[in-house]
């Protein structure tokens, strides 16, 4: 699995009125019919298919204004099911049916992933500061047992976590190509916000208002 480095993450028109210089004298305007036949053969057509594309584009725009005004936004995808071992508990597994009706945040890491080793700590003082309030799972993707269990207790973590090893189902579920990436997934497990790459606090408490908003059940 590929390693995902943090993201660093109008002229004004003028119109001028030209003066009116004496010319010769302008000829007497003819009446529309007049004009149309005295048009060559290649304009005549030109005109008419002009007439003819305007004319439908009226009809569709007529037919946009009369159906139901602006169209809808889609919901948020869902999140995959899961059901996985817990690391460093055999015989528990966690899954994403036992969240079911609560906001929570998924975050997928490694013990080899580099930007995951900064961004680690940080997701584990928040959720010990929000613990109450806040459901975390980390997916540790890709690691053996006892990588994936030194790392997590290096780096303080006390949310429950979950193993996805070779060949990292969920994660290739999930559209996960590069680590870290983080989800955070409504009370209807929908997925509002999508992180890749390592968050910032200014990420988690974003994601956090945004999953916990309030919104019906669909």
């Amino acid at each position: 699995m590929a390693k995902q480095e943090p993201m660093t993450q109008e002229p004004t028109s003028t119109q001028e009125h030209d003066e009116v210089n004496a010319g010769p004298p302008a000829r007497p305007a003819r009446g529309a019919a007049g004009w149309f036949r005295g048009l060559s053969r290649g304009r005549k057509l030109a005109l008419t298919w002009s007439a003819s594309v305007l004319a439908v584009v009226v009809a569709l725009l007529a037919i946009g204004a009369t159906s139901g005004g602006a169209p809808k936004h889609a919901p948020p995808p869902r999140a995959q099911a899961f059901t996985l071992s817990r690391l460093g508990h055999p015989g528990q597994h966690i899954s994403l049916a036992q969240y079911a009706g609560h906001p929570l945040i998924l975050n997928f890491f490694a013990s080899w992933c580099e930007p995951c080793q900064r961004e680690t700590p940080l997701i584990a003082q928040f959720y010990r500061s929000h613990q109450r309030s806040v459901i975390v799972v980390g997916i540790d993707v890709n690691d053996t047992n006892s990588a994936g269990l030194a790392f997590a207790r290096k780096m303080g973590v006390s949310y429950p976590v979950a193993a996805d090893p070779s060949p990292m189902t969920m994660a290739l579920s999930y559209g996960v190509a590069a680590l870290p990436q983080t989800f955070f997934l409504n009370a209807q497990h929908r997925i509002v916000k999508r992180v890749i790459r390592a968050v910032t606090i200014t990420d988690l408490r974003r994601g956090v208002a945004i999953m916990t908003k309030q919104s019906p059940r669909s």
